[in-house]
C-alpha cells in the first residue's frame, strides 16, 4: 500500500492473517483499511461501510489496489465473521502498546459489556455477544478486549486478559465478579497491584469485612494502622459525599488474610447521595495489595476511577457508535466489528486538535480526508 495512510495501526494490520482461502477477488489489506475508515467516519454496519467507500472510491483508488473495485457488504460480513478474533486482538494490543505505556501506578479497569442486539433470534438471546475490556483510565482508552460465553461468565475472559497484558507496576480494579483468589494470584504474578470489590459472592469475606470495618469506624481508627478521607461534590440538584476508611491491619481477618495473594489492605467506601429530601447510602468493601505508601484519598481515586470504563468507554460506544443497536451477529462478526469501533474510539480520542466530541470528530473525518488521515496517523 503506497498510501498517504501511514498510521501505525494499518502497519500492524499487515501482520493479520487473511481468513480466506485462495482465488480471492479483493486484497485483505484493502478490506481492513476501508472497514476502519468507514467505522471512523460514522458507518454502523457493513452496508454503510460500502456506501461510504463508494462515495470515496476515487480517494481510495489513489492508494489502495482495489483489483475488483469496492467489495460488497456481503464480502465484508464474511471476512470479519471468519477473522480470528485472537489474532485481531494481538494486533490491537501491539498497536496499543505504541500509544499507552502501562505501569507507574496507572489504573487498569476491567469490566464487561453486552452487545445487546447481537443475538440471532428474538426468542433466543443466548447468542448475544459479551466482551470484557481493559480500560486505561489515565488515557481514557480501551487497551484490550476478550469475548466470553455470556453475561456472568466473564471469569475466563478476565483471566485471558490478565495473561495478555504487561501489567507490571499498574493497579488493576475489577468489580465483585472478579474477586477470586485465582484472579488475585494472576495480578500478583504480573507484579501489579489489585483493588477488588467484595460482595456476597464471597460471603465469608464480605461478612468479615463488614464486622471489621464497622469496628474500625466505631473506634474512629484509634489504635489502627489506617487512614481516612472524605469529599463532597454535587450538581444538578444532587449532593454526594464519599467517605473512605482504609486499614493495613489485615491480620484482623485471621486465616482469610492468608488465602488472598499479596493482601495488604482493606477498605470501606460509603457514598451518601442527597437529591432534594431523598437520601441514599451505599457501602462498598474492597481488598487490595496496596500498602501504606498509598493514602485513603488515592484509594478512593482508584475506586472511582474504575467506573470510568462505564463513562468513557461503554457509554461512548453506545452513544457515539450505537453499539447496543447494532445487528451484526454472524460468527465472530459482532466481536470484530466491536473491536473496529474500539480502535476508532481510541484513534479519535488520541487526536487532540479538534475541540469537539467523538460524534463530531467522526463527522469531520467523513467530510475531510486530510483530517481522517491525521486521526489514523495518530
Amino acid at each position: 500500500m503506497d498510501a498517504p495512510v501511514t498510521g501505525e495501526i494499518l502497519r500492524v494490520f499487515k501482520e493479520l492473517p487473511d481468513p480466506r482461502g485462495n482465488n480471492v477477488r479483493h486484497k485483505f489489506i484493502d478490506i481492513l483499511t476501508i472497514a476502519l475508515c468507514g467505522v471512523i467516519c460514522g458507518a454502523g454496519d457493513w452496508v454503510a461501510v460500502v456506501y461510504y467507500a463508494n462515495q470515496k472510491k476515487a480517494w481510495f483508488e489513489s492508494f489502495l489496489e482495489l483489483p475488483s473495485g469496492i467489495p460488497s457488504h456481503d464480502t465484508f460480513g464474511r471476512v470479519f465473521a471468519k477473522l480470528n478474533p485472537e489474532a485481531f486482538e494481538k494486533c490491537f494490543v501491539a498497536w496499543m502498546n505504541t500509544l499507552v505505556q502501562l505501569g507507574g501506578g496507572k489504573l487498569v479497569a476491567i469490566d464487561g459489556k453486552s452487545l445487546r442486539r447481537s443475538f440471532e433470534h428474538g426468542f433466543d438471546r443466548s447468542g448475544m455477544a459479551h466482551l470484557v475490556s481493559a480500560f486505561v483510565a489515565a488515557n481514557s482508552m480501551v487497551f484490550a478486549q476478550k469475548a466470553c460465553d455470556g453475561k456472568g461468565r466473564e471469569l475466563d475472559a478476565i483471566e485471558r486478559l490478565l495473561k495478555l497484558l504487561e501489567l507490571e507496576g499498574s493497579v488493576v480494579t475489577i468489580d465483585a465478579l472478579g474477586c477470586q483468589v485465582s484472579i488475585a494470584g494472576l495480578i500478583v504474578d504480573a507484579r501489579a497491584d489489585y483493588l477488588l470489590q467484595v460482595k456476597d459472592n464471597q460471603p465469608t469475606l464480605h461478612a468479615k469485612l463488614q464486622t471489621l470495618m464497622a469496628e474500625a469506624v466505631l473506634e474512629k481508627l484509634a489504635g489502627w494502622k489506617a487512614d481516612y478521607f472524605e469529599e463532597t461534590n454535587g450538581g444538578h440538584g444532587r449532593i454526594e459525599t464519599r467517605k473512605i476508611w482504609v486499614t493495613w491491619d489485615v491480620g484482623h481477618l485471621g486465616a482469610l488474610a492468608k488465602l488472598w495473594p499479596g493482601l495488604r489492605s482493606v477498605a470501606l467506601v460509603e457514598r451518601t447521595r442527597r437529591i432534594g429530601h431523598e437520601v441514599s447510602v451505599e457501602k462498598h468493601y474492597y481488598i487490595s495489595t496496596l500498602d501504606g505508601r498509598k493514602s485513603a484519598r488515592q484509594f478512593l481515586g482508584y475506586s472511582r476511577g474504575h467506573w470510568s470504563v462505564e463513562n468513557n468507554a461503554h457509554w461512548q460506544l453506545d452513544v457515539s457508535f450505537d453499539e447496543d443497536q447494532r445487528r451484526i451477529r454472524k460468527d465472530h462478526g459482532p466481536e470484530n466489528f466491536s473491536r473496529l469501533c474500539r480502535i476508532a474510539l481510541n484513534l479519535l480520542k488520541n487526536e487532540k486538535t479538534a475541540k469537539c466530541g467523538i460524534k463530531t470528530k467522526r463527522l469531520c473525518c467523513g467530510w475531510n480526508n486530510d483530517y481522517l488521515l491525521k486521526v489514523i496517523a495518530g
